[in-house]
């Protein structure tokens, strides 16, 4: 096994391919059963692969969203929550609500019928909470839970810190098992593992990684679990854990908080071992590829995935057809124009100029008007003897405060290269100010 990779680029490797598995686990899964697919909807339930991919994309949505937030605190020294929010909204919002109003103009035309609080709940991100939707918006509930986590964690690690942030997202880990069941047992909630306190436990998992996974990489005793050759048996025991789901009371308890776990370690794996033989597959372009179109994908497979519907478009292999054809439309009409203007929204406030010091503002106050011309023409030799550093001229004011070095002027090519008792160059600072005379 090669040694832990340590990635530079802006996108992690791997991932994309690991969403690519996870969107094709979830077509899998709802393809079966529909008219002419080979394998029936009971085969395919015995696996239920794709309420294990979703629970991949839960963790991995807490691990990214974690990581953004912490960068840039690291990289700005603060967290903009409101420009968080922003970014966050231009990215998600308008495919999803591309499909709500698809949804709305075909149940108007009568080609698909919807349920009275469908698009209602849809619209507002609360599908999780209402068990009675259609199957034409049944799948907008994990979309409702990403919503309702990314409204809450941002803020959770702003407020509280790394540390303390991560140990509230641990125990999250560790009492969502208790909620689930006491939701199934107790009080009957339905639907239990859709609601956001029944679930958030896959998310918190990718949270704490991301806190934490500096630390973690300095433990021997991590690294060489990592490195360890019977790894693999953690990928297949997540799916030993997933055919639990016939038994509610194992699975709320147990099984789901296994797969979490395991589903955990096992990103952490591939984000150390990126150049390893699972890394060349995650990487193959074909699998990327599917991985990058993934969300508008996973959107809008549902309305031709269809086991119940009669329609033509609901027929393999047509349905996969019309599935792919949606999701690639609405990746490239409306899910990477966004994701263009959001990029062209962070390049103008990158190359937006940044304030100039106050200190460079009143030195150039104190300049007199002669120098100032020099100095916006790019030309300031700072003479020592003319300025003090507070930015006022000295008691001889026909000394010329910036001036031209003249060849062999042994004295102006020193002071090019001092600077004030207060740390900053003047002549430098001369050239900052340009932009505000």
């Amino acid at each position: 096994m090669t040694a832990p990779a340590r990635n530079t680029s802006r996108r992690i490797p791997g991932l994309d391919g690991l969403r690519g598995i996870c969107i094709l686990a979830v077509l899998f899964g709802h393809l079966s059963g529909t008219r002419d697919f080979p394998i029936g909807a009971a085969a395919a339930h015995v696996w239920s692969i794709g309420s294990l991919a979703l629970l991949v994309f839960f963790v991995l949505s807490g691990f990214l969203i974690s990581l953004m937030v912490l960068e840039e605190r690291e990289r700005t020294g603060q967290v903009r929550l409101g420009r968080f929010y922003f970014r966050r909204t231009v990215r998600m919002a308008p495919p999803y609500f591309a499909l709500v109003l698809g949804l709305a103009v075909m149940n108007t035309l009568g080609w698909i019928r919807l349920n009275p609080g469908d698009l209602s709940h849809a619209a507002t991100y609360t599908s999780n909470y209402y068990p009675q939707r259609s199957w034409f918006v049944g799948h907008t509930w994990s979309a409702s839970v990403q919503e309702q986590f990314y409204l809450l964690w941002p803020a959770v690690l702003v407020l509280f810190g790394t540390r303390r942030a991560a140990i509230i997202a641990a125990l999250t880990v560790v009492l969502i098992p208790a909620i689930r069941l006491a939701e199934w047992e107790i009080w009957r909630w339905e639907p239990v593992g859709h609601r956001f306190e029944t679930i958030a436990d896959s998310m918190a998992a990718g949270c704490v990684l991301a806190c934490i996974r500096p630390q973690l990489h300095k433990i021997p005793a991590y690294l060489s679990l990592l490195r360890a050759p019977w790894f693999f048996l953690l990928p297949v025991l997540a799916l030993a854990a997933n055919m639990m789901h016939d038994h509610p009371r194992a699975e709320f308890a147990v099984g789901v908080s296994v797969i979490v776990i395991c589903v955990t370690l096992t990103l952490d794996w591939i984000m150390t071992f990126p150049d390893g033989r699972v890394g060349r597959v995650l990487n193959w372009a074909p699998l990327r590829a599917i991985g990058l179109v993934s969300y508008s994908l996973y959107l809008w497979q549902q309305p031709f995935l269809n086991r119940e519907s009669p329609a033509f478009y609901a027929r393999f292999p047509v349905n996969v057809l019309f599935a792919f054809g949606a999701g690639l439309a609405a990746f490239y009409l409306v899910e990477q124009p966004t994701l263009n203007l959001r990029k062209h929204l962070d390049a103008k406030r990158k190359n937006a100029k940044p304030p100039v010091p106050a200190e460079a503002v009143a030195l150039m106050e104190a300049l007199p008007q002669r120098a100032r011309a020099t100095a916006t023409a790019g030309r300031l030799r700072h003479d020592p003897d003319s300025l003090d550093y507070s930015g006022a001229p000295r008691d001889r004011p026909h000394r010329r405060v910036c001036r031209r070095p003249s060849a062999g002027d042994d004295r102006a090519r020193r002071s090019t290269a001092r600077t004030s008792s207060r740390g900053y160059d003047v002549a430098s600072e001369c050239r900052r100010a340009e932009g505000v005379l």
